[in-house]
């Protein structure tokens, strides 16, 4: 077992190369973070980024290199990040073993030590 904090699937991981390609961001590092919000307290964040941080922990799957900050690692610790392709389109689901509550949007979140700050959704 590696010491990631997050684990993406293949499928993922090809929608992001897809995403970089587009954006024009190939070569760009993935940042999951955790920021305050959502009807659960917290929600994810994913986005590009060109830069490795003191604070961040930063590893590599599939040949893409993710950046977690090292005060969101605790709670994103395992966290499954997959792509699902339906009929109604496509998106990216987040499968957090720590997480003890969500909600209906997905994408808010609350653990057992970091609540956040509940809105609507």
């Amino acid at each position: 077992m590696s010491n990631d904090v997050v684990i993406l699937t293949e499928a993922a991981a090809l929608q992001i190369k897809e995403m970089m390609k587009h954006n024009e961001e190939e070569g760009a590092l993935l940042r999951v973070s955790v920021k305050g919000g959502g009807c659960s307290g917290l929600s994810y964040g994913m986005g590009f980024d060109h830069e490795v941080k003191e604070e961040d922990l930063h590893f590599a799957q599939h040949g893409i290199q993710i950046l977690v900050a090292k005060e969101d690692a605790p709670i994103l610790s395992g966290t499954k990040i997959d792509y699902k392709q339906s009929m109604m389109g496509g998106g990216f689901t987040i499968d957090n073993p720590n997480a003890i509550a969500s909600c209906g949007c997905g994408s808010s979140f609350r653990t057992a030590t970091a609540a956040g700050t509940p809105e609507e959704c």
